[in-house]
C-alpha cells in the first residue's frame, strides 16, 4: 500500500495531538477534518488568507498546517508566512505543495527556511502527472547536534575537575 498525503498529514497529526491547530489553505485539507473529528477538544483556525489577519497571526499554535497555498501566491508571500510561522507562532510545520505547478518554489527554497522532505507523493492524472512534496519543520528537532558539541573535543577534559585555577 502507498502513502497517501492525507494518510501521512492525519499520521503527523496523530503524532503530536495539537490542542490548537492552524490550518492555512484554499481548499479543505481531508486529513484536518478527518482529526478534528476524531478529537473534539481541538481547537482549529482556518485561513485562506495570505499575508494572515492579525488576529492570527499574533497568536500560538501547536502546529500548522499549510496545504494548496504556495502555488498560488507569490513567493515572496510564501516565505513571509512560513518564517513567520516557524518565527513566532508555531514550533510545527508541515507544508503539502505541489511542486510541479510552482514555476518559483524549489526544493532548495523549502531548505534555506530549515524544512525538512518528510514524503513525496506522485499522482499520474489523465493529461500530466502531479508530484506532491510534504516538508515539516519541528523546533525540537530541526538541527542534528554536532559532533564536535561534546566534552570529547573540549580543551583537556581529563584535568576538569582536579584543579581549581
Amino acid at each position: 500500500m502507498t502513502a497517501t498525503p492525507n494518510a501521512t498529514l492525519l499520521s503527523i497529526l496523530q503524532h503530536y495531538q495539537p490542542a490548537r491547530l492552524l490550518c492555512v489553505s484554499q481548499t479543505r485539507v481531508p486529513a484536518v477534518e478527518a482529526f478534528c473529528a476524531d478529537h473534539p477538544d481541538t481547537q482549529l483556525i482556518t485561513s485562506d488568507q495570505t499575508p494572515l489577519p492579525v488576529e492570527l497571526a499574533n497568536q500560538r499554535y501547536d502546529l500548522a498546517i499549510i496545504a494548496d497555498l504556495l502555488e498560488h501566491i507569490p513567493q515572496r508571500n510564501g516565505v513571509e508566512l512560513l518564517a513567520g510561522l516557524r518565527n513566532l507562532s508555531a514550533s510545527r510545520l508541515a507544508v503539502l505543495v505541489d511542486l510541479t505547478q510552482s514555476a518559483h518554489w524549489q526544493e532548495n527554497d523549502f531548505f534555506a527556511l530549515a524544512l525538512q522532505r518528510h514524503a513525496s507523493f506522485t499522482q499520474a492524472g489523465s493529461t500530466d502527472e502531479r508530484t506532491l512534496a510534504l516538508y515539516t519543520y519541528d523546533l525540537a528537532d530541526y538541527k542534528q547536534v554536532p559532533d564536535w558539541l561534546n566534552n570529547k573535543y573540549w580543551a583537556n577534559p581529563e584535568m576538569f575537575d582536579k584543579y581549581w585555577w
